[in-house]
């Protein structure tokens, strides 16, 4: 057991999901060397953005760097476990209207509780010690983001959580500069599951793509916030071949006989709900005020924060919250050829948190 291990996990979320079908969620945990098992190791539960699924974080992804954040924080004595949301990647297939925050976040949890009964029982991996007392910590990046939002406003289940990419005040994509960027739909937040959507800046959305250029499309527009300039073009092409709708319109784009090929970290199909509700300003405001444990907020250079320095200012309960904008970083960060930067700055803010656990042990 002196090598990082990998253990695929399909956890049962039927009860907590309450959506009356069957529900369950893929994971993957990357557990260190036994021998570099701290006395209180981390524990990261890290979930991905829209149209993302958990080999963002697991696969060795292309470009300059470190290739998996997983496996790079295993190599430093973390357990990290990348789940796939309800509705996305090798998660069951739910019904997309019903997968709100609420209860895409009730699923998490879930998930998260079982993973930590198996390390403590001895049961994730036979021959693997028992891990008991861990340091929890939080990730999610873009409406994987929010979601970690929504959970810890709730449950208060994480010792840190780690906010990468979304805003808890307004997530919106801005458009390269001199080009037309997205208008997307503020959906109002007593919309029932399962009934049509209230789109409450309707009006500005119809007049926009009225008199939108010839030829936009919002999929190339987020090309200039997701992706800094010095990412291999052939890459960005290949993350956008799925992105062929308008997030203007809630139904998929015909594509004729053109073949589209999903590269491993992505997937076609999100949680619908939770993911229309993400680009809303306050979506998770409520929330984000309600967190009580330290807070990284952590961006790239160019990302879907219209106000970075302003974005302390939601966490009204936590003990502290840190700002870090990385360099040379676009929105999906971890296909960033600086994405080492972000990922020592996650460890060095995680070694925070463990102070601060500690300190309130005394």
């Amino acid at each position: 057991m002196d090598t990082i291990q990998t253990v695929e996990l399909t956890l049962d979320v039927t009860a907590a999901a309450n959506i009356n079908e069957p529900a369950h969620q893929a994971a993957t945990v990357v557990l260190p060397p036994a021998s570099k098992l701290p006395q209180t190791p981390i524990i990261c539960f890290a979930r991905p953005g829209v149209q993302y699924n958990r080999l963002y974080y697991t696969h060795d992804l292309p470009g300059e760097g470190p290739g998996s954040e997983a496996h790079y924080h295993a190599a430093h004595g973390w357990i990290f476990v990348a789940l796939d949301y309800l509705g996305a990647g090798d998660s069951s297939n739910n019904d997309g209207s019903k997968l709100t925050y609420a209860t895409v976040a009730r699923a998490f949890l879930a998930a998260e509780t079982e993973v930590l009964r198996q390390l403590a029982e001895g049961e994730l991996l036979s021959g693997y010690p028992k891990v008991t007392d861990v340091l929890k910590i939080g990730v999610g990046q873009s409406m994987g983001g929010a979601l970690a939002i929504v959970q810890t406003g709730r449950y208060h289940c994480y010792d840190g959580v780690a906010i990468l990419g979304a805003s808890a005040i307004h997530t919106h994509p801005p458009g390269k500069p001199g080009e037309a960027g997205i208008v997307a739909p503020w959906l109002a937040r007593d919309t029932a599951p399962g009934e049509p959507p209230v789109v409450l800046n309707q009006k500005t959305m119809e007049e926009f793509y009225k008199n939108r250029p010839p030829g936009y499309k919002s999929s190339k527009a987020l090309v200039w916030s997701f992706h800094y300039d010095d990412v291999d073009p052939a890459l960005v092409a290949d993350d956008f071949q799925r992105y062929d709708r308008d997030v203007g319109d809630a139904s998929e784009v015909d594509r004729g006989d053109q073949k589209v090929v999903v590269p491993p970290w992505g997937c076609f199909n999100t949680p619908a709900s939770a993911a229309m509700a993400s680009v809303t300003p306050g979506a998770v405001a409520p929330e984000a005020a309600a967190i009580t444990c330290p807070v990284l907020v952590a961006m790239g250079e160019r990302d879907v924060i219209a106000d970075p320095k302003g974005e302390p200012r939601a966490y009204h309960s936590a003990i502290s919250v840190d700002l870090y904008v990385v360099p040379r970083m676009g929105h999906m960060h971890n296909f960033a050829g600086t994405r080492e930067l972000l990922w020592k700055r996650i460890e060095t803010w995680a070694e925070w948190v463990r102070a601060v656990k500690e300190w309130e042990k005394e």
